[in-house]
């Protein structure tokens, strides 16, 4: 497990003069269903985006807070990663898309029975929004219904 001491010294500094939002916390959507009846989706602050998509835009103060949808027939191969951190190693998930988008293990999982089935569309989200303001009042319930829309039951977060 990484450390805050291991970062670059201009991170650890970022970090502690962030001002981080406080918010109360309210209790989630509980599932009203078996696992094994539901759909599930995937929400990643990977920075996927598939070939026919424009790449997220790491010039943005703040952070980019939009979204790509992936569907689910996308091909993990054909992803690319458009992550603004250099403190978030890519190598992982590069080579392993998965770990950031484990849309080749749901399908298992649904196979399996353990769940009801992928839902038809994820969506991707660029990492390291310090401004997240744009997120939370535009494309964060913008997402959440079309999740809705999806009859999606579970939602997998990934951050990385």
């Amino acid at each position: 497990m990484a450390k805050i001491s291991d970062l670059k010294l201009a991170y650890q500094v970022f970090l502690k003069a962030y001002p981080y939002r406080r918010v109360d916390w309210l209790p989630g959507a509980r599932l009203n269903k078996p696992l094994s009846e539901a759909r599930v989706a995937v929400v990643t602050t990977a920075a996927f985006f598939r070939p026919d998509q424009p790449p997220f835009d790491a010039s943005i103060r703040g952070g980019d807070s939009s979204y790509r949808v992936l569907p689910v027939d996308t091909p993990l191969s054909t992803l690319s990663i458009a992550h603004r951190s250099d403190a978030f190693d890519i190598r992982g998930i590069a080579a392993d898309k998965n770990l950031a988008l484990p849309l080749d293990r749901l399908r298992a999982l649904a196979d399996e029975g353990a769940i009801g089935c992928v839902a038809p569309r994820h969506f991707s989200f660029m990492g390291s929004i310090s401004a997240p303001g744009r997120l939370i009042d535009g494309t964060a319930p913008e997402v959440a219904r079309m999740l809705l829309e999806d009859r999606v039951d579970a939602v997998l977060l990934t951050p990385v």
